[in-house]
């Protein structure tokens, strides 16, 4: 059965490879990534809708024309159509890169299920952990028959906010981005076809190591939590990242950086460490992760949140530490660090994070062996006996 999908994939890929600048990108959520990443395809001359589910919040695109860019990158962007609806959203599209919290996903992929057709691409810009096995799930559940490839990036390719409802900052561009399909025996013919536009995108393994090399996971729920005071009393008036993490709460994130590669080891998937991570993505060095973080450059002026109510809670705990916290449970891999984030994560916002989010059972993995799901992400038929992938 894959061997029939690769024979009749390639050719569609082949010729979207052979459109170049030509080939039709949808930017889905205008927010702080997808107004720079609409910017940026706008700005290279590339035909680029956007698409977000509030309507009012496309109103300055649409008056302007498109997206003005600053920071690393500077310029105007045009933007073909910016709309609310799904249908026009995927019907424009070659390739669709979608750039909103991954608590987005899974309704992304119910509403997008009726229109795809074969040979586009969705892009998860990021998957946090177990986006592209969820996504890829939805669709089938919903019966949607396209031949489309799902792929998901490590982590998003700027560090970038939204000035205004038509203009972003982008305060660094990253050196490198792994991207991995499912199965990952697509990723050169994808990547072939995203280089044009986006050079930064590498190979990554698979989208267990995509999915598991997520650093957000590590940066992002622990320092909410261990600032929520200071965050409450200014309303988030500091440099999250450069102020907000100091020595001891270093400590703790290099604890759930320990935890996070630990599952990955189980799972035979080789992790960068968050230290040597933002030495690949921003060249910034350090002898600890605190001096690493002290060095880097893109991290600054980046504020805090400026309430607790926020993604960097209510996504990374259950799209990122919660399938982490299941895995581990699976694998027999302990996570203490994790489950207490998890734990206070959700005494803080009054949720159950752990039946919230994304789990082994909900990703389709629970019945099946590391062999397994090493074999499947990879492009080997799961086994008919636990197929609820």
């Amino acid at each position: 059965m894959a061997d029939d999908l690769d024979q009749r994939l390639q050719p569609l890929l082949d010729t979207l490879k052979a459109k170049g600048s030509q080939v039709r990108y949808t930017v889905v959520g205008a927010g702080n990534g997808g107004l720079a990443m609409a910017g940026y395809l706008g700005m290279q001359g590339i035909a680029v809708c956007l698409y977000n589910r509030t309507d009012e919040h496309l109103q300055g695109v649409r008056w302007h024309g498109g997206v003005k860019v600053e920071g690393a990158l500077s310029g105007f962007g045009a933007v073909q159509t910016a709309t609310s609806d799904i249908e026009t959203a995927v019907t424009h599209a070659d390739v669709l890169m979608v750039v909103t919290p991954a608590t987005a996903h899974r309704p992304l992929a119910e509403s997008m299920a009726p229109f795809l057709r074969d040979g586009q691409i969705v892009v998860l810009n990021p998957g946090r952990t177990g986006g592209a096995l969820e996504f890829r799930g939805i669709l089938t559940q919903r019966g949607c028959t396209a031949l489309v490839v799902i792929a998901e990036t490590q982590t998003f390719l700027y560090a970038s906010r939204a000035i205004s409802r038509s203009e972003a900052h982008i305060y660094k561009v990253k050196n490198s981005v792994p991207l991995a399909t499912l199965p990952a025996h697509w990723i050169p013919p994808v990547l072939a076809v995203l280089n044009q536009a986006f050079p930064s995108f590498v190979a990554g393994g698979s989208v267990l190591s995509t999915s598991l090399d997520n650093i957000g996971a590590v940066f992002h729920p622990a320092l909410t939590l261990l600032n929520a005071g200071w965050i409450e009393g200014t309303g988030g008036r500091f440099q999250y990242y450069i102020d907000g993490i100091t020595p001891s709460i270093a400590k703790i994130l290099e604890a759930i950086d320990t935890e996070r590669r630990n599952v990955a080891s189980a799972l035979g998937v080789h992790c960068v460490s968050a230290r040597e991570w933002l030495y690949l993505s921003y060249d910034s060095a350090g002898a600890s992760l605190y001096l690493a973080i002290q060095n880097t450059d893109g991290y600054r002026g980046i504020q805090a949140p400026s309430t607790i109510a926020h993604r960097y809670i209510s996504e990374d705990v259950p799209m990122s530490l919660v399938p982490m916290a299941s895995l581990g449970q699976k694998l027999g891999v302990a996570t203490p660090t994790i489950d207490m984030i998890i734990q206070l994560a959700s005494l803080l916002h009054d949720r159950d994070y752990r039946t919230e989010g994304r789990t082994i059972e909900k990703l389709g993995l629970a019945g099946l062996t590391v062999k397994q799901m090493r074999q499947w992400v990879v492009g080997v038929d799961p086994p008919s006996q636990g197929e609820s992938l």
